[in-house]
């Protein structure tokens, strides 16, 4: 499982998850039920999702430093302005929402909690061995950081 840290790309991750949650709306209706106002959440969802992760990436060129997350080590500068002040993985956020929103879209309990499993997979694999990576090369500014800006909102 160690392999597995920060080497695939989010965004395929988010790939794989939304073809899976693709799938088990479509193979899997026992799950599906009537939730209120899907269409509304899926576009509030898309919509956020847009400005989160169009301001982070924003934020990061501003400040000069890589947008890639798995090279974490490349990293120049610790960003905690504009979205960085609120969430420190608006990008990720972004990702979710979008799974989240299409899923809620579909009206499937099932694909709603399988959304979840993207929070506890970037968490594990991405999110944790990041944090890691800029404490070693920024100390004590990510450790304030950290301390004052919540992981995901």
């Amino acid at each position: 499982m160690e392999r597995l840290k920060t080497k695939i790309p989010p965004v395929a991750v988010f790939v794989l998850f939304f073809v899976v949650i693709n799938h088990i709306c479509h193979e899997l209706r026992d799950f599906s039920f009537n939730l209120p106002l899907n269409t509304l959440v899926f576009i509030v969802c898309f919509i956020l999702s847009g400005l989160f992760g169009l301001a982070g990436v924003y934020e990061f060129k501003r400040a000069k430093t890589t947008v890639n997350p798995v090279k974490v080590h490349n990293a120049s500068a610790v960003v905690d302005t504009g979205v960085f002040g609120y969430s420190r993985n608006p990008m990720y956020l972004a990702l979710y929402l979008l799974l989240f929103g299409f899923a809620y879209w579909q009206q499937n309990l099932l694909a709603i909690v399988v959304s979840f499993g993207f929070i506890l997979y970037m968490n594990r694999f991405q999110i944790v061995p990041e944090e890691q990576a800029l404490e070693r090369l920024f100390g004590q500014q990510y450790l304030d950081y950290k301390q004052r800006v919540r992981r995901w909102i």
